[in-house]
């Protein structure tokens, strides 16, 4: 049993987590971080299998993070550009296959127009959303309580241009099927990363990777607090008391402090006992947040075939298994990885098969892409954050139809001195790496403002 006393405990070891308890040590409070997992990372884990390097979970670096950017710098690491050169493939619905250059998919000249145009209005309603609070804009409630499949056949008949925008938002991004979130919340998604026009063009949003791997981000963070981190110690019970709030864990630890900050995915609330029971609005708002669901798959091979086709390695179909695959090659290596993404219902479907069949099917779409030989890699491997006990889900969570405009407001609010803060509720990059930061900087000002006061 072991008894110990800080002003800041930080639940939970990702990038917020660590950066708000790198920020708050610096300022000179103390604190102490309590890690469910065996790891510091969270959603971010590199690691070796069959003797291959695989960023497991988040790994891209895009020009807008700046807070990841000056992270990654502060670090001192390396970063180095995804492979892009030769051309991307494209599968229609009748499972033709195009080669393209450029962000936009080689479809018929009046469904080209049609995404233009789509692309520009969502990019002129992006431009009116506040990322930090999009249920201020004036017709929030109006677009909250529509699905985006839903907005979509609103705007357009034509079916292949709805199937490839909702692509952008709901499997590449959400990770659930667009009539499961609202027209609000894929805004949102867009707004987070500056426009949708980003999320369209895969030079942009998926720019660059670290050298080694992202998860060394917070690896290097939590070197830097040396014993204030605590490994493998699941938190059971946040107390209130008269000097703060006292924290337990199932490992028998107690921590009290006179903060905490909550930096894990929400949907873990309810898992933790609170005393006194969180307000009745905060239990409410944690039933209309929920994870997506995508598998992310990484094959290895002896070299890198596709580049010898005159391919990138970029590929995209919300007709295929895997709706969307990128040339994932390691910094240096000369075998060739690509990532293939398997999201929402077609990772469902995949979960009812056996491990064997999903393997292949898998293989089988990415082969629709790259040609037969893509069947045969060395190592292949599935990400399934779904199946992790601590995040059960992937990437992040988002609310139901209806859920931002009613609940959004209140998803950072403190509750005393319980803090939350995590990717899943940033406004500028919301649901990456550099949201969570941005939210671990964010948690750590409120909380040295509130012990100045």
């Amino acid at each position: 049993m072991t008894e110990i006393t800080r002003d800041v405990i930080i639940v939970g070891a990702g990038a917020a987590g660590l950066t708000a308890a790198n920020e708050l040590k610096k300022a000179g409070l103390s604190v102490v971080v309590l890690e469910a997992r065996d790891r510091v990372g969270g959603r971010l884990w590199t690691d070796v299998v069959d003797g291959a390097m695989l960023e497991i979970g988040g790994q891209w670096v895009s020009p807008d993070q700046e807070a990841l950017k000056e992270t990654i710098a502060e670090l001192g690491l390396e970063t180095f550009s995804r492979y892009r050169e030769g051309d991307s493939v494209y599968i229609d619905a009748q499972g033709e296959l195009t080669r393209f250059t450029g962000e936009i998919f080689p479809v018929a000249p009046a469904t080209e127009k049609e995404m233009v145009r789509l692309i520009d209005k969502l990019d002129a309603l992006v431009a009116e959303i506040d990322p930090d609070a999009p249920w201020a804009h004036p017709d929030a409630e109006e677009l909250d309580r529509v699905s985006f499949e839903a907005w979509l056949e609103h705007e357009t008949t034509d079916q292949e241009a709805r199937d490839n925008i909702a692509l952008f938002i709901a499997g590449a991004m959400l990770t659930k099927p667009a009539y499961a979130f609202s027209a609000l919340q894929a805004l949102l998604m867009a707004a987070s990363a500056g426009s949708f026009t980003h999320l369209v063009d895969a030079d942009y949003i998926l720019d660059e990777r670290v050298v080694g791997g992202l998860q060394q981000v917070p690896l290097l963070l939590a070197e830097r607090l040396g014993a204030d981190v605590f490994l493998e110690q699941p938190v059971n019970e946040v107390k209130r008391t008269d000097s703060g709030v006292t924290v337990v864990t199932d490992a028998g630890m107690t921590v009290h402090g006179r903060y905490v900050i909550l930096a894990h995915a929400p949907i873990l609330y309810p898992w933790i006992e609170f005393d006194p029971p969180l307000p009745r609005l905060k239990q409410q708002l944690h039933q209309h947040i929920s994870m997506g669901f995508v598998i992310k798959v990484h094959a290895v091979y002896d070299r890198p075939f596709w580049r010898d086709k005159g391919l990138s390695g970029t590929a995209f179909s919300p007709y295929e298994i895997s709706h969307e695959a990128y040339d994932n090659t390691n910094h240096g290596d000369r075998r060739g990885t690509l990532v293939g993404f398997v999201s929402d219902r077609n990772a469902d479907d995949l979960f009812r098969v056996s491990a064997e069949e999903r393997k292949h099917r898998i293989l089988e779409s990415l082969s629709h892409y790259f040609g037969e030989e893509a069947m045969h890699p060395e190592v292949y491997y599935e990400s399934d954050w779904g199946a992790e006990e601590w995040t059960r889900g992937a990437y992040a969570a988002s609310f139901d139809l209806g859920g931002l405009h009613r609940y959004g407001a209140d998803l950072r609010t403190p509750v005393g001195p319980i803090h939350f803060a995590c990717s899943d509720m940033a406004g500028a990059g919301y649901q990456h790496v550099d949201g969570a930061i941005r939210m671990g900087r964010l948690v750590a000002d409120a909380i040295l403002e509130e012990d100045r006061a």
